[in-house]
């Protein structure tokens, strides 16, 4: 009878620890944007945007596409509002900047569709991609400056704000 004990013990401890059994160390691990980045970044964009006399919002994104931060300039527009988080969640779900995609779709028309995934896409400039090192974390969306280019240029201040990896093309 001792036996059997023991044998059930092992049997235990052998399924407890075998291929089967995921141990807290085996799961997958994955950056989380920091609420105060996330607000670092939305102050920086809506920041310089009114240096430059524009009138904006900007929204910050987790890699899941859920809004951390989002700040509306003095003066700007109510449609920015629902803009600017369109524009993060799509760079942060897609990883690609919308002006990147944006032009995509203008090149290769059979990917128009990209733009219908769901309601949350915006196929327009003014959003990045937040990254650190390899890894996608999220994105940052302007809206409402007088140009994409320019909802852009207040995006990348934004990442450039919190050491990100710079997405924006550089203003012409």
């Amino acid at each position: 009878m001792e036996s059997f004990k023991w044998i059930g013990l092992f049997t235990l401890i052998g399924m407890l620890h075998g291929p089967g059994f995921a141990m807290a160390e085996d799961l997958p691990r994955e950056a989380v944007l920091p609420l105060a980045l996330a607000t670092k970044a939305a102050s920086a964009a809506v920041e310089k945007c009114a240096k430059d006399g524009y009138k904006v919002t900007a929204a910050v994104v987790d890699k899941a596409g859920v809004l951390r931060a989002q700040l509306r300039g003095d003066g700007a527009g109510p449609h920015t509002v629902d803009s600017s988080r369109r524009k993060a969640y799509t760079a942060g779900s897609t990883g690609r900047t919308t002006s990147e995609l944006a032009e995509l779709v203008v090149k290769a028309p059979h990917l128009h569709s990209l733009g219908k995934m769901n309601e949350n896409i915006l196929l327009l400039g003014g959003g990045l991609p937040i990254q650190f090192g390899n890894e996608v974390v999220g994105g940052i969306g302007v809206g409402g400056a007088p140009g994409t280019h320019l909802d852009d240029a207040c995006a990348q201040a934004g990442l450039d704000a919190i050491g990100a990896v710079p997405k924006a093309p550089s203003v012409k």
